[in-house]
């Protein structure tokens, strides 16, 4: 074997071959997306830990046309549900439909409902009913689905990124806490910046639009999936992020404000989403291993959405936010 070969087998060179595949793809999906470079950067992370995203913004950001993007970016098969409140679990799972043969025979055949891509929008998941929400989120945790009786494996990789509308809420119903947690991170999608916004108006009123490439395959993810879980990391970043998480529970160790304000604590899978996110994002960036700055950077999306605070909290104006600052201001 050459030595050129086994330069090639080298760690380090693994390591900056996926860096420049993942900014490939990130120059793909500049393309078409403006002036949200966090938010795909955060999807991409989501995306490096094989987890589910929960997209936070109003209607007309490019919520949707993100998805699409990124899954072209990434060589995925996507799909989409629109959530109503009369869409019924079989409408995503699919059903059994009964089929008579040319012999008179009959037999039940299954079809596949829309939850079979390997990337899926569920847009306005809270205004889907509590059953229909249950059964996509089962879906999310355990990659299969039953039907009457007989499971069926969901394609790999598989994603969800459900989006919600935060203004408006009549008629809908929102996502219980114990699902939530099922989110790896929760992902607020923001107005443009004016360059942005600029961008965006000239890009999108010419007649050609540019073409999207795909930049990986769905093996290729899966392999930098496995990179991720491989990659090491220090005591110090464990430390931090268990200190993030843990302090943020109230207890005899706790802080005054947390034990007098939050009512529903991150719990172990916080921890684990963490420990999983800052190593995507080390390697999003091109790095070896994580740092105690990625517990900083990331500690928001990933706990914001599995904390509840009480009504004292909301009178005297502090937010979930402010309190996990509060936290990892000290690592």
């Amino acid at each position: 074997m050459s030595s050129e070969t086994n330069k090639k087998d080298t760690p380090d060179q693994n390591l900056s071959d996926t860096a420049a595949k993942l900014r490939a793809a990130r120059a793909e999906v500049g393309k078409i997306i403006f002036g949200q470079d966090d938010v795909i950067d955060q999807i991409f992370t989501t995306l490096l830990c094989g987890g589910h995203g929960l997209l936070i913004g109003v209607p007309g950001l490019a919520k949707t046309l993100m998805v699409d993007t990124i899954a072209k970016a990434f060589g995925l098969d996507a799909g989409r549900i629109q959530c109503t409140p009369d869409l019924m679990p079989a409408d995503i799972l699919g059903s059994e439909v009964l089929e008579e043969a040319a012999g008179g025979k009959r037999s039940f055949r299954y079809i596949k409902g829309p939850i079979f891509k390997q990337f899926l929008m569920a847009d306005e998941i809270n205004r889907a009913s509590p059953r229909t929400q249950s059964a996509l989120l089962q879906a999310m945790q355990e990659k299969t689905v039953t039907v009457s009786g007989q499971e069926h494996k969901l394609p790999e990789p598989f994603h969800v990124l459900a989006t919600q509308n935060p203004i408006e809420q009549e008629g809908t119903y929102p996502l219980p806490e114990a699902q939530l947690d099922r989110f790896m991170m929760q992902i607020d999608v923001d107005y443009p910046d004016l360059e942005a916004e600029r961008a965006i108006v000239i890009a999108t009123t010419t007649g050609k639009q540019p073409e999207i490439k795909s930049a990986l395959s769905k093996g290729e993810l899966v392999s930098m999936q496995s990179l991720v879980r491989d990659m090491p990391i220090g005591e110090s970043v464990i430390d931090a992020i268990l200190t993030t998480v843990r302090s943020l529970r109230p207890g005899k160790d706790a802080g005054n404000d947390i034990n007098e304000y939050v009512t529903w604590p991150p719990g172990p899978r916080a921890s684990q989403s963490l420990m999983l996110a800052v190593r995507a994002r080390a390697l999003l960036e091109g790095r070896s291993a994580p740092s105690v700055d990625d517990v900083k950077a990331l500690a928001e999306p990933i706990l914001k959405h599995r904390m509840a605070l009480n009504y004292q909290a909301r009178a005297d104006g502090v937010t979930v936010e402010t309190l996990i600052t509060r936290v990892t201001d000290t690592l």
